[in-house]
């Protein structure tokens, strides 16, 4: 199996640890891993301002970096599902479908694709789960609270496989967090009161650290977290998975 790694701008430039820890987990289970070293922006913030028509050069790229590869997989869910949902070519758009449909945010991959049952970290800490909303919503890697249907959570399963990891339960257990791309920028007051609701309910119940499938809605929280002098940090999900083996 050969995978190409897609990490977003934001990771590469602010959380380079997500993206080294994604590689060091799958190349542990056995994968062959490739990083195409000339991948930029998949397009997703300038699709959110409303100029998804300036997007083309992004798609080109994309493809062309990430064509032929038996999966493509990334430790960002809300990028992960604009490739899935806006990555076209007119002219060639047979390969645009075939990474369209090789895609996978990096717990979906573990759990559908590896099938991954057992893990070799360990982690002692009390840990909250965000839920990011492309990837509860957009990608189904969760089920939501507030539909009567089966619950399941691709991230807590994996969670659970870490030794000494102590998850804390939440009130709100798939609230936003407020972060939404470029909706933080054009209505920051009410993304800031969400982002401060929602770290306030990993705060009350004694989270240590909040993980979460999406580094920007961490970063959102970060933020918060360091205006509070919080010693609470956020931790991308895989920096868990692999940590400790």
């Amino acid at each position: 199996m050969r995978v190409g790694l897609f990490i977003p701008c934001y990771v590469d430039q602010f959380y380079p640890n997500a993206g080294i820890a994604t590689l060091q987990l799958l190349e542990k289970l056995g994968v062959e891993v490739v990083y195409p070293a000339n991948q930029t922006c998949c397009g997703q913030p300038m699709a959110n301002s409303g100029f998804e028509h300036l997007t083309e050069g992004c798609n080109r790229l994309f493809v062309d970096q990430f064509a032929g590869f038996d999966y493509i997989v990334s430790p960002s869910g809300s990028c992960v599902l604009h490739v899935k949902d806006h990555l076209h070519l007119h002219d060639r758009e047979q390969e645009a479908e075939q990474v369209r449909t090789k895609v996978y945010e990096i717990t979906a991959f573990l759990t559908d694709i590896l099938q991954v049952t057992a893990l070799p970290g360990r982690f002692p800490h009390k840990v909250g789960l965000h839920q990011s909303c492309h990837g509860q919503r957009g990608l189904h890697l969760s089920a939501m609270s507030e539909l009567v249907a089966p619950k399941f959570s691709k991230p807590l399963q994996l969670l659970n496989m870490v030794e000494g990891i102590e998850l804390i339960p939440l009130k709100r257990e798939d609230e936003c967090c407020g972060f939404g791309g470029t909706f933080c920028v054009t209505e920051e007051a009410v993304s800031v009161k969400m982002g401060k609701d929602r770290v306030s309910d990993h705060l009350e119940n004694g989270a240590q650290f909040i993980t979460g499938t999406d580094m920007s809605c961490l970063m959102h929280m970060e933020g918060i977290l360091r205006r509070r002098n919080s010693q609470v940090k956020v931790m991308h999900i895989t920096e868990i998975l692999n940590a400790g083996s």
